[in-house]
């Protein structure tokens, strides 16, 4: 096998346009195991004021924070994955094209999962932001009704 220095250039180059979606997977990432942080830290409080005593108030909300945290963890398995997914299209493709080998199918069936990984995760993000959401209006509405107000 005898590379030149063009060919290598032309692989790093074929290889190069998939880190960008890498890049972007990443900071999704960053934002979504951010998102279940904060989740984490209120459910621990919760836990906390519920064992000093029963509160319906309370509980509602951690069974919400449940949810969006099982959410939250899908989205992150789903990114990941699709993470993984195109680090194994980059690797396929400086391989396929430095060693001469047609992996074109795997490729593009690699690429594709990546896809639906990603597709799949904002689906669970967007979710778990609609839950979120929801649970404030309620909150906001029940505050109004009784005439509070909540900081």
């Amino acid at each position: 096998m005898n590379i030149q220095i063009s060919d290598i250039g032309h692989m790093i180059q074929l290889a190069i346009a998939p880190v960008f979606l890498l890049t972007g997977v990443a900071t999704k990432l960053t934002v979504l195991t951010n998102r279940l942080a904060r989740i984490i830290d209120r459910t621990r409080v919760l836990e906390d004021r519920l064992r000093i005593g029963p509160n319906d108030e309370y509980t509602e909300e951690l069974e919400t924070l449940y949810t969006r945290s099982h959410l939250i963890n899908y989205a992150i398995t789903s990114s990941t994955a699709c993470g993984f997914l195109v680090c194994l299209v980059i690797a396929m493709l400086f391989l396929g094209d430095s060693a001469n080998i047609k992996l074109d199918q795997y490729i593009a069936a690699s690429f594709v999962l990546a896809m639906f990984g990603l597709i799949f995760s904002f689906v669970f993000f967007l979710r778990e932001i609609f839950i979120s959401s929801r649970f404030m209006r309620m909150r906001h509405d029940v505050s109004l009704a009784t005439g509070e107000r909540r900081t």
